[in-house]
This record gives C-alpha cells, structure tokens and sequence, in this order.
C-alpha cells in the first residue's frame, strides 16, 4: 500500500476517531483567577474626596400576581430535541416558569426519535466505513468474494477517490444527524400533555405557555367517591 493509500485510509479513521474524543471529553476545568491584594493608596484627610450618597427612587410596588403559590408540590416536563438545537428554546421556558411560579419543578429531557430511526442512526457509521474501505482497497475486495470484474458505479468512484471519500463522509454525517433528531418540543405539567410541537407545529410562546400551565395548575381536581 503507498502513501497516498495510507493518507486516504487515514483521513476519514483520524476525524471518526476525533469527533468520538471530543463528544466524550469533558471540557476542561476553568483557571483559577489569581488576585493579588495591593494595599490601597492612603489618601490625606484634607484630600478625600466627599461621600455622595444617592438617593433612592420610589416605583410603584408591583401587585402580586398570586399564581405562585400553586407551583410548589408540581412538575413540568418538557421534552426536546437536543440534536435539533432547541436546547436555548427550553431553557428560556425553564426560567420563565420558574420565575412566574416559584416552587415549581421544571425538568429538561431529550425526546428521543423512534426506535427504527435509531436503529438506522446506529447502521449509518458502519456503512461509512465500508463504503470508503471499499473504495480504497476495493480492487482486492473484490476478487476476494468471487467478483473478478468490478463493477462500473465502482470505477466511477474510484477513478475520484478523494471526492468519493469526503461525499461519503458529509452524506453520512447528515444522514446520522437526520435520523437522531425527532423535531419534538412537548411540555407536559404533572405528566398531562400541555402542549405538543409535534402536534401543533411550531413553538410555543412565552405567554401562551404561562397560561396553559396556570390553568392546568389551577384546574379543580375532580374527586368521584362510592355511594
């Protein structure tokens, strides 16, 4: 095998190999901010310069909204896509109920997408590889499982092997990326269905969402006893 072989088989294992190191590597530990203590000048009696004290400004105390009080005891669930970047859209929702109902529980989830859609996310990588290894050492496979003339579409592919490699590369990684995203951003309070992205979509709004939880929080529970 030369070099360019060597260089073309290399490649593609050197990025797998590095997008596998930085997904699980933690990120590195903050520096610890070094602060010297320098003694302040001493400033002269006669040279101090007069303390101005501001004065306070009166506003308008706010009145209490009084839907606080229903948050404590209460959860709400949304569950998002994390592959589809919506991860700042559910934060943002986080700290607003949080903020309009304190005391209660907000919880952030992955939704994750169905089960034959993961599964083929899982094939895609292999397929990667076995499709580059096929066109880097192809001409051996072949003969190897009985072929003993190559097929056209893989002259065509190994007559670029450098644009064939990189195309398989970037279709694959878009595929994966398709196939782990789920497109969902579904709230739930207290494990009843609130609102569904899926369902409606689009996303939710700040007031909108504040109000369905309200009146879910402030729905009367039914109780139905036995006569």
């Amino acid at each position: 095998m030369d070099r360019s072989q060597l260089i073309l088989i290399g490649l593609p294992i050197f990025l797998f190999c590095s997008d596998l190191f930085n997904l699980f590597t933690p990120p590195p530990p903050k520096p610890p901010s070094h602060r010297t203590n320098q003694p302040q000048p001493h400033i002269p009696h006669q040279q101090r310069p007069p303390v101005v004290v501001p004065g306070t400004l009166d506003f308008p105390s706010q009145k209490p909204s009084g839907l606080g009080a229903v948050g404590y005891g209460n959860t709400v669930e949304i569950n998002f896509c994390i592959s589809c970047s919506f991860k700042g859209t559910a934060v943002t929702m986080k700290k607003m109920l949080e903020t309009a109902f304190p005391g209660l529980d907000v919880v952030l989830a992955n939704y994750p997408p169905p089960a034959p859609k993961r599964l083929l996310a899982k094939v895609v990588p292999v397929a990667q590889m076995g499709v580059i290894g096929m066109i880097v050492a192809g001409d051996r496979i072949f003969p190897m499982i009985g072929i003993a003339h190559p097929p056209a579409w893989f002259n065509s592919l190994r007559a670029n092997r450098f644009g064939s490699m990189a195309s398989t590369w970037l279709l694959g990684n878009f595929l994966q990326s398709y196939l782990q995203s789920s497109g969902a951003f579904e709230v739930l309070c207290n494990g009843e269905l609130v609102f569904s992205k899926l369902k409606e979509g689009r996303f939710p709004g700040e007031i909108e969402l504040r109000d369905l939880i309200s009146k879910t929080l402030t729905k009367p529970s039914v109780v139905t006893g036995s006569y």
